[in-house]
């Protein structure tokens, strides 16, 4: 039977490892076909030379990451482990682009091979519609991108988006004047604003109007120039409702489109916005397309075997 051992010499192999070899566990179930033993600081694995080798890349990227920012986490190991290449590891961990540095300092990069395709995809295109399921830092990351564009003074206001349809007919018994019966609908955004920017500056953008939150409705009859637009939970957008924001697109702007397929509000036999959208502008030059899957949960890592048990359901349906 062939061997690898592996000798942890530059980080802590306590830590690595993990509480009660949780991370060993990890790397066991993904490769159940190999004995792998954690003693000491070092890492033995059993088994066929080839499963051994490509064990080995992804352990070296696992304690490269770990060197790099000192923490090591289910969803990360998972994320590593399942990259198509070690240069997909490269490009989105080592070499991966600072976005910007939120508050308290956190510093803020694509998490994902995806995540990273949406940096460069934005960087050559002036429309990108982003699609995936719930916790895959659509938004996030299109919120990140608008910021360092305002940032570094390529926009003069970042407008951000998103169709009010569970408020529907209703939105009159809501209590409180018309922004707070909206604020819920938008309070993704301001989450992800309010990791960027701190909170006095952020109020401030609000106020003077160079960071405005609104819904779908309010955009009719605009014309947005010098603005990173982004349009969330785009897949609840009529056909009427799609058409009429793409056609806001003014003079130097950036507009973003997020949504996911398969988490539709909209009344039985209404067509979505977003589905239509990308059937007619698929092949269109200058428009961006990416799309995510559940490898690019960054949520809790349950979020990731929901999504997956919910798309078995579906699919057996």
């Amino acid at each position: 039977m062939n061997e690898i051992i592996v000798e942890l010499t530059e980080i802590s192999a306590r830590d690595f490892f993990g509480e009660r070899n949780q991370n060993i566990e990890i790397l066991k179930k993904y490769y159940p076909k190999l004995r792998i033993v954690a003693r000491g600081n070092k890492i033995k694995a059993f088994g066929e030379e080839e499963l051994l080798e490509e064990f080995e890349k992804r352990l070296d990227m696992l304690v490269t990451h770990f060197g790099k920012y000192n923490k090591l986490d289910e969803n990360t190991i998972e994320r590593i482990l399942t990259f198509d290449s070690k240069q997909d590891y490269v490009d989105t961990y080592v070499g991966g682009e600072v976005l910007l540095h939120g508050v308290s300092g956190k510093i803020i990069k694509p998490q994902t091979a995806n995540q990273k395709k949406i940096v460069d995809l934005m960087k050559n295109n002036d429309l990108l519609f982003a699609i995936g399921p719930a916790g895959t830092g659509k938004t996030y990351t299109g919120v990140a991108l608008a910021v360092k564009a305002l940032k570094e003074k390529r926009v003069k206001r970042i407008i951000l988006t998103r169709p009010a349809v569970e408020a529907g007919e209703n939105l009159g018994f809501l209590p409180g004047d018309l922004k707070e019966k909206l604020d819920p609908y938008m309070q993704p955004l301001y989450d992800a604003l309010r990791d960027m920017i701190p909170a006095e500056k952020l109020e401030s953008y609000i106020e003077k109007g160079v960071i405005q939150i609104a819904p779908l409705a309010f955009m009719r009859g605009r014309t947005l120039d010098n603005a990173f637009v982004i349009l969330d939970e785009a897949q609840n957008t009529t056909h009427a409702q799609m058409k009429m924001f793409l056609t806001r697109m003014g003079k130097h702007a950036k507009f973003m489109i997020t949504g996911d397929p398969g988490q539709i509000d909209l009344p039985r036999r209404v067509i979505s916005g977003l589905k239509e959208a990308l059937l007619v502008l698929s092949n269109t030059e200058g428009i961006g397309i990416v799309y995510l899957d559940d490898k690019d949960v960054i949520r809790h890592r349950l979020v990731k075997k929901i999504i997956e048990a919910y798309k078995k359901i579906e699919h057996d349906n």
